[in-house]
């Protein structure tokens, strides 16, 4: 990478002047700048709030993520959404749920992420590689997704309230959820949720029926929470989410009236505890400790029937900040243990014909990853803000069932600054590593033939680096940012469908490859630019926004059917979003969003190695426009009741997001092969009783 050598001095200089004068100063009470905005990706960055998630009456993530530029969501059903980041897949993002990671794949044809928006205080979205404190595998960013807690909801004069809501969705479905909470002491505080939905089919945007969709969720959250004026704080808490439907065989694809359904059940159940303690000076300790457990069960009535696959991990992250000087010192280490492990379900005489080895129906492997990091924020005077850090990361993967294994370690590094140029204007610019090393397979995929490889013998770890620039100015009512990022992965590792042989002159020729094999494929590249405007004037406010994005493997755009785990491409698109808030009690708000034609993304190159095919083939995503309509209403002074109207997709506009498979059906072979369309219009209507 071009920027090694530089970012290494400048991470190292910084780091040593910080530690240099946090020896020379006494500590000072001081404003932390740890709550500042990150340098690396400080200008693509964007918090989500419970108000945002209230107006939109979100329900699933296509919902959470509505307004984020740098994200996309695809795939229609619940179960089967999956989140990009800058054209990658979530599987390259770290996703933590109050400080858990949710990591891992059960099966590569649902989505990794599952999160009930009625739990949410905050949804932090940090596109790109950038802070060494990001966590594992944090090659296209993180999302910290952060629940709610008796404190955000009870007012001061209160030691117990409540909230009830109900919604229908006109396309098709309802919602329901409760919400306890009161304070035990003066200092803490418990809440309990309780959240059902239920849907059937939809209806796309020409009238017709996606079967498939349809689906029941069911979840049950508790949380004890401390906050106390000698600067302790601490949190409890426990989320179990349930989700029932009739699937297809591949729950990301459409799904024909007369094609089978089989029965499914997602499951995942997080435990969470966080401790801080923080003095009067900024210095501050922060321990969590995670379990997790997911699960995916598909009750198959053909081929191998029923199987299931299961993900659990628990770990730790300690993590201590110095205010030191002028400087903000972020330090600390994590780990945490994965399991991944998958199983025929049904009785041995029906998985048997199909299995490798009818000896074998449980499979299993396991990861081990620590990481040590530390992370400095200096303003050496009041325009200028630089930071700089380094992560030290270790995978361990052993494939319980064979007798494979890998394991790698490496160091990463950051450094950039934000500068005020002018009064208002600011500017940025910053460069960060990333390393990842293999993780956990997917559970629907760890069977292995018989003598054959699941690894490359030389498989190398996957190293990331990523440049932003950019500009962005603050004046008055208005805020505007334009930002450039580049972003490059070394050795990508990635599924190599399809058994095939080592090339004659390699010295592993005697060697035949699995039909899931991970191999080093070559080089990802992601460059794109973000522009943002907002403006507020008393109560009307307007946003707009428009996202550009190039994402390739080794020279040629990727596409989600063939990329499947690593990333897909999506045309450039904007938004346009204007809202009318007249008093407390009442708002407005209007969006528009465009994604432009994408054409001609040559595709199946595996397919052509294998033999497949004679040649590869190109696929198209049309552009599609979506217009959104949102209002909220208190009839009274008090915020006791609250009405909530939205439509989405006002003219029913038919459409494939981009972020889901493309379609394939005009390709011999690759009939089906398509992602699932999109929902039509969907009035939904909210009541809110809070007590």
């Amino acid at each position: 990478m071009a920027f090694n050598k530089f970012t290494l001095s400048v991470s190292l200089s910084v780091l040593a002047m910080a530690l240099s004068n946090a020896s020379a100063q006494e500590v000072e009470e001081k404003q932390s700048v740890q709550d500042t905005v990150v340098v690396v990706g400080a200008l693509t960055d964007i918090d989500i709030n419970s108000e945002d998630l209230e107006l939109f009456q979100a329900a699933s993530l296509t919902d959470v993520f509505r307004s984020v530029p740098s994200v996309s969501v695809g795939g229609g059903v619940g179960l089967a959404q999956k989140i990009y980041i800058r054209g990658l897949e979530d599987t390259m993002i770290n996703v933590t749920i109050d400080g858990a990671p949710q990591g891992g794949t059960l099966f590569h044809h649902i989505g990794r992420v599952n999160i009930e928006p009625e739990l949410l205080e905050q949804v932090q979205v940090q596109t790109g590689a950038s802070e060494a404190t990001f966590g594992f595998g944090a090659i296209a960013g993180a999302i910290r997704f952060k629940t709610k807690n008796a404190n955000d909801l009870l007012e001061e004069d209160k030691s117990f309230g409540g909230k009830v809501k109900a919604t229908y969705l006109s396309n098709d479905g309802y919602k329901g959820s409760a919400s306890l909470y009161g304070r035990i002491t003066d200092e803490i505080g418990i809440i309990g949720t309780y959240v059902y939905s239920d849907a059937e089919n939809y209806k796309d945007g020409n009238g017709d029926e996606v079967y498939g969709t349809g689906a029941s969720q069911e979840l049950g959250f508790v949380k004890l929470s401390g906050d106390f004026d000698n600067g302790h704080s601490f949190s409890l808490s426990y989320e179990h989410r349930q989700e029932e439907a009739d699937l297809g065989e591949r729950p990301n694809w459409p799904v024909l009236a007369d094609s089978l359904l089989f029965e499914s059940e997602g499951t995942r159940g997080t435990a969470v505890a966080n401790y801080g303690y923080e003095t009067e000076a900024g210095n501050a300790v922060q321990l969590t400790g995670f379990w997790s457990n997911t699960e995916f069960f598909q009750g198959r009535t053909n081929r191998w029937g029923e199987y299931g696959a299961e993900i659990e991990t628990i770990g730790f992250d300690i993590r201590s900040i110095l205010n030191l000087g002028g400087h903000d010192i972020v330090a600390g280490f994590e780990h945490h243990q994965d399991k991944v492990s998958g199983q025929y379900l049904a009785d041995y005489e029906t998985w048997s014909a199909w299995s490798w080895d009818p000896n074998t129906g449980y499979f299993e492997e396991q990861g081990s990853l620590f990481g040590a990091y530390i992370q400095d924020k200096w303003r050496p005077f009041e325009k200028l803000l630089l930071t700089a850090g380094a992560r030290f990361d270790s995978y361990d993967l052993d494939m319980e069932t064979y007798d494979e294994s890998t394991r790698s370690d490496g160091f990463s590094f950051n450094g950039g600054l934000d500068y005020a140029v002018l009064d208002g204007l600011n500017f940025n610019i910053g460069y960060a590593e990333a390393f990842r090393g293999k993780e956990i397979g997917d559970g629907f995929t760890l069977e292995r033939g018989p003598n054959r490889l699941r690894l490359h013998p030389d498989l190398q770890p996957e190293t990331v680096g990523n440049f932003e620039t950019g500009f962005v100015y603050t004046k008055g009512g208005f805020k505007g940012s334009i930002a450039y990022y580049d972003m490059q992965i070394d050795n990508v590792i990635f599924d190599q469908i399809g058994n095939s042989s080592f090339a004659e002159d390699s010295i592993y020729a005697d060697l035949r490859q699995d039909s899931f094999f991970y191999d080093n494929i070559g080089t990802y590249d992601s460059t794109g630019i973000e522009v943002r405007a907002e403006y507020q004037s008393g109560p009307f406010y307007v946003s707009a926004f428009y996202n550009q994005n190039d994402s390739e493997l080794n020279g040629r755009k990727i596409e989600g059917y063939e990329e499947v785990g690593l990333g897909t491409s999506v045309g450039d698109n904007w938004n346009l979003t204007a809202g009318f808030t007249p008093n407390d009690r009442l708002s407005f708000q209007a969006s528009l969003t465009q994604y432009l034609d994408l054409n001609d993304i040559e595709t199946l190159y595996r397919a052509v190695e294998l033999g497949w095919i004679d040649e590869t083939q190109f696929v198209d995503k049309p552009g599609y426009t979506v217009v959104d309509l949102f209002a909220t209403w208190q009839p009274f002074e008090t915020e006791m009741v609250e009405f909530s109207a939205a439509v989405y997709n006002l003219f029913d506009e038919q459409y494939l997001a981009h972020a889901s498979v493309a379609d394939y059906n005009h390709i011999a072979g690759w009939e089906g092969v398509s992602g699932v369309a999109e929902r039509g219009r969907d009035i939904r209507v909210t009541a809110a009783l809070k007590f």
